[in-house]
């Protein structure tokens, strides 16, 4: 990349940085504890929206991995679960009832809560139905991936997000308030990936999965971006570009070996196809807040699909995800 790309590049970041900063007007605070946050402490960034029926095994799994403090913003909901967080001893809560999709997506609410909360934090950010895998992660807490990196002079930790589904139609997966969703949609995809580099931004974009060949079979470079990069050393210089498939300064992108070895990495394993899907997709197609103003959740509007084939594999733990390729423990031993 030439001097002049570099330069755009570092006025994007800048134009939406300053752009994160006038989206702060949208936010309102519901209940502030960041007052609790401490050097050295794990912070969780989301957004959500009528996720009550979640928010309980959300809390639980990433308290138990040891995220010490959430920082959420409620996008105007109506399901009680605003209240819900509100009221956890370790949440700072803000909401608004703006336009998702005019916030880039959320990002833009985020980009201001880490900008003024999580720097030199470890941050991980994430949607309230995605749940981080790493090496170790049953025996070794977020903490010691983050000192671990830290030794390493590593800042940014890659994952590929596998949707994982049931073995039978997505509505026979009936969820529970606080149970854990892979006890019923444990199946995934392993290896119908597609994977190019983008060269401006120097991160891999990554696509495949049930969603491809379920939904965008006819146009599988449509499907949606399976690349991740949720947690990070932040600083206030940095901003994500695309949900948090890229991130600006560009060398963040850079999780994988380009000398064709490999780094460290994890997975996000992606709870979307449980019962509540089909009215969900049918929700946000209406609503049109989302990438392509909701068309990728218009395709999700068919008829209640079985993903389930039979190159698919049941979910076990993170060893069985090395072994199939999707992450790697590199030479964190």
């Amino acid at each position: 990349m030439n001097i002049a790309q570099s330069y755009l590049l570092r006025l994007q970041r800048k134009r939406w940085k300053i752009r994160a900063f006038r989206k702060r007007r949208e936010l309102r605070s519901v209940q502030d504890r960041t007052g609790a946050i401490r050097p050295g402490n794990i912070l969780l960034f989301a957004t959500f929206r009528n996720e009550d029926i979640r928010l309980p095994y959300f809390f639980d799994y990433y308290r138990k991995l040891g995220v010490d403090h959430f920082l959420l913003v409620d996008n105007d909901s109506s399901d009680g679960g605003g209240d819900y967080a509100a009221n956890q001893p370790d949440v700072s809560l803000w909401s608004t009832d703006a336009g998702y999709g005019n916030a880039r997506f959320g990002i833009d609410w985020l980009t201001y809560l880490q900008s003024r909360y999580a720097d030199g934090h470890w941050a991980l950010t994430v949607d309230v139905d995605e749940f981080f895998v790493y090496p170790f992660c049953d025996t070794r807490p977020l903490a010691a991936l983050g000192d671990w990196l830290d030794a390493s002079e590593v800042r940014s930790f890659g994952t590929i997000m596998l949707d994982m589904y049931p073995k039978e139609r997505v509505s026979t997966a009936v969820y529970e308030r606080g149970t854990d969703p892979f006890a019923m949609a444990n199946w995934f995809d392993a290896g119908n990936h597609m994977i190019s580099r983008n060269k401006r931004l120097r991160n891999l974009w990554i696509q495949g999965g049930p969603r491809a060949r379920a939904f965008f079979a006819d146009r599988p470079a449509k499907a949606p971006a399976l690349n991740k990069i949720p947690f990070v050393k932040w600083s206030k210089r940095y901003t994500y570009v695309s949900s948090t498939h890229m991130i600006l300064p560009r060398g963040l992108n850079l999780v994988y070996d380009q000398q064709g070895g490999e780094k460290t990495s994890g997975v996000l394993l992606h709870a979307k196809f449980i019962n509540i899907f089909g009215d969900r997709a049918a929700q946000e197609a209406a609503r049109a807040e989302h990438y392509q103003k909701g068309n990728e959740y218009r395709r999700y509007t068919q008829d209640d699909p079985i993903l389930w084939s039979e190159w698919s594999h049941q979910y076990v733990n993170w060893r069985q995800l090395e072994g199939l390729g999707l992450m790697s423990k590199g030479n964190w031993a």
